[in-house]
């Protein structure tokens, strides 16, 4: 019996699926590490303010969605 090869590895797939989760992670990683867990708890809860006001509009939501991504994240991470 043949057997089939994948056309990309697993591991090649887990990269190019995950690296925006995987960037937007590192990124609230880094801002916790820079300003402390108070201030990212803060920033976090703005940022979601925010985006959830410029989701409002129609043309807004473009920027609101990522940041409200953003402040969850910042969220998470200063919790965690």
């Amino acid at each position: 019996m043949a057997t089939t090869q994948p056309i990309l590895p697993s591991r090649t797939l887990r990269v190019i699926f995950f690296w925006p989760l995987i960037l937007a992670w590192r990124l609230a990683t880094f801002i916790t590490n820079m300003i402390g867990i108070l201030l990212a708890l803060v920033i976090g809860l703005g940022l979601m303010m925010l985006g959830i006001f410029l989701s409002s509009t129609l043309i807004g939501i473009v920027v609101g969605v990522p940041l409200f991504i953003l402040g969850l994240l910042l969220l998470v991470r200063a919790i965690y």
